[in-house]
């Protein structure tokens, strides 16, 4: 019983500090502001969490796992072609955004902690390469299926587009979050299916 009452604490503040992080930020996440959202005693952080960068990498981890859970059911969906696949995970990222509370502020985490902390912490920067790599071959994958079934063009190098449409989409969201708008990514997407992958 004492067991499953740590792990349900542990996942709630990981779950909070996802949420606050991904509206202001990791380093101006304080750990007193997450533990009193949690309604969890200042003096219990460190018995779940060795240190605030475990509690980000943790933080990182699940929201990795979600993401890439997203993504799958969209391009891992057989019942449709792979582009359709692919053009229905982009506008589901643009319906979500759309619907965002408070008007498209969070954007992608992942990709929001890479602009944030790249250049200040290694163990944050290498992880989150991971996680981008991990997309990358998600997205090449289904691009490779397009291929395949000559939805794109035979010569139409999989891993450098996948590579374009990641940065791409990065590039959208954080324009979200400044325009407080999806349109980016809807032109993202136009774009895309009007003159890439033709």
């Amino acid at each position: 019983m004492v067991a499953m009452e740590k792990r349900d604490t542990r996942n709630d503040i990981i779950r909070i500090g996802m949420e606050l992080i991904a509206t202001q930020g990791y380093s101006a996440t304080g750990i007193g502001a997450v533990l009193q959202e949690a309604k969890v005693p200042k003096g219990s952080f460190y018995h779940y969490f060795p240190s605030k960068e475990e509690f980000g990498l943790a933080v990182i981890d699940r929201f990795a796992e979600g993401y890439e859970r997203y993504l799958c059911s969209f391009l891992q969906e057989q019942r449709v072609s792979p582009l359709k696949r692919l053009r229905n995970y982009l506008n589901a990222v643009a319906d979500a955004v759309s619907l965002e509370e408070n008007g498209c502020v969070r954007g992608c985490l992942i990709g929001s902690l890479g602009q944030e902390l790249a250049a200040q912490n290694e163990t944050f920067r290498l992880r989150l390469e991971e996680i981008f790599a991990s997309w990358l071959q998600c997205l090449a994958a289904n691009l490779d299926q397009a291929r395949e079934v000559g939805e794109v063009d035979s010569t139409l190098d999989s891993q450098s587009m996948a590579g374009v449409l990641l940065s791409g989409l990065q590039g959208a969201l954080l324009r979200a979050k400044v325009q407080r708008s999806a349109q980016p990514i809807r032109e993202l997407t136009d774009t895309l299916f009007s003159r890439l992958l033709v």
